[in-house]
């Protein structure tokens, strides 16, 4: 095992993402994303390792090169941010579609108007059902981590779908960090050469991104969702695998101090750490409360969420998006789907916090636990926290 190092974690990210062997990148610059672009480029450049680096002039164009270059067997990865994920939205459905094994690398961040660079998770809410595989990174390690496994993941022949490794922007992509690295031959080890099912070559002619018309075009909906769904087997083995080899664990919901917990709060992204510290403090005064942190968001882990929350009385979700004039919170929509027909359900209660940005501290957790039956009791699905009003 090497030492940790001090490094940017947008910068770690795109060592990672070098460690990985890639063959062709393609990334327009957007912040809070541009360190893992810029970095990426001079890896590539300095001849670190033999890939390709694709200058384009719009993110959309970033998925449509790399998705070519996928197309005929390459190892490739993207990187975007808010608007940019917008821009790629035309380009999104069709990678997993093609059943193409892209890697994207989001630091995700709100999306215009008004104009915001700051940290939320409207960006990739907002892309929730384009197929993709989605994993979301609490800390810097995580993130070199998740990087190095979404390759194996995506490139399973059981698989073979794109994956996008979240990063909170700025609240994680620019801080710095202690982070282990493996080694290359770790990496080597653990991520062995990409075998396509097919390829792209003028020799041996294949068709890709065809027509379908109402007679399959139901059928290939369903084979996606399917594959979709499946992946997450395929997702537990590689973690595990990881965890033998590393020693890092990691499950689709990790939990923190729940033993005995009648409320349980749930984060998902950098805000986990932060949640932890309420956590410790609310215990220190006699309130039995824990953490549930949601790693996998594609495919989503029911089993997983309906085994956590069992014995609670109640559920704290957190969001960092609204799904505008519906139930409140994504995250929070999906945990209730989860637990709808479930014998002996607790209560739900859902906060929007941390929106473009806005700081959520230890005392707002624990204001947000503590007032948690006042909460349920306004009668209203869900509550964005700290509006001044």
């Amino acid at each position: 095992m090497t030492k940790p190092v001090g490094m940017e974690v947008a910068v770690a990210a795109a060592e990672a993402v070098a460690l990985c062997n890639i063959d062709v990148a393609a990334c327009y610059p957007i912040t809070p994303n541009t360190h893992i672009a810029e970095h990426l480029a001079d890896i590539i450049a300095d001849g670190r390792i033999d890939a390709e680096y694709i200058t384009v002039e719009s993110e959309h164009s970033a998925l449509s090169a790399v998705m070519g270059a996928s197309g005929t067997g390459a190892r490739t990865f993207t990187a975007t941010s808010s608007q940019g994920l917008m821009y790629m939205h035309e380009i999104l459905p069709i990678t997993p579609a093609m059943r193409l094994p892209v890697v994207m690398g989001l630091g995700n961040r709100a999306v215009s108007g008004p104009i915001n660079i700051w940290n939320d998770h409207s960006d990739i809410m907002l892309q929730r059902d384009s197929g993709w595989m989605s994993i979301f990174a609490d800390n810097g390690q995580e993130a070199v981590d998740m990087f190095i496994q979404a390759f194996k993941i995506a490139e399973h022949p059981d698989v073979l779908m794109p994956i996008n490794v979240n990063m909170d922007g700025f609240q994680l992509t620019h801080v710095v960090e202690p982070i282990v690295f493996p080694t290359q031959a770790q990496v080597n080890k653990f991520l062995p050469p990409y075998k396509p099912f097919a390829s792209l070559h003028p020799d041996h002619p294949v068709s890709m991104g065809t027509l379908g018309l109402p007679e399959i075009y139901t059928e290939a909906v369903k084979a996606r969702d399917v594959v979709l769904v499946n992946a997450k087997k395929v997702i537990l083995e590689v973690w595990k695998e990881w965890e033998k080899m590393f020693g890092r664990k990691y499950e689709p919901v990790a939990s923190y101090k729940t033993a005995g917990a009648e409320i349980l709060l749930l984060t998902m992204g950098s805000m986990g750490e932060t949640a932890e510290m309420a956590v410790d403090a609310l215990r220190k005064k006699g309130v039995k409360v824990g953490l549930l942190k949601l790693k996998l968001w594609r495919p989503f882990p029911y089993d997983e969420i309906r085994k956590a929350v069992r014995g609670a009385k109640t559920l704290v979700v957190t969001d960092r998006a609204v799904s505008y004039g519906g139930p409140g919170g994504p995250v929070c929509s999906e945990i209730r789907a989860a637990l709808y027909d479930q014998p002996n359900r607790p209560e739900i209660v859902n906060y929007i916090i941390g929106l473009g940005g806005r700081d959520v501290r230890v005392e707002d957790f624990m204001k947000m636990v503590e007032g948690a039956p006042k909460a349920k009791k306004s009668g209203d699905d869900y509550q964005i926290y700290g509006v001044r009003e």
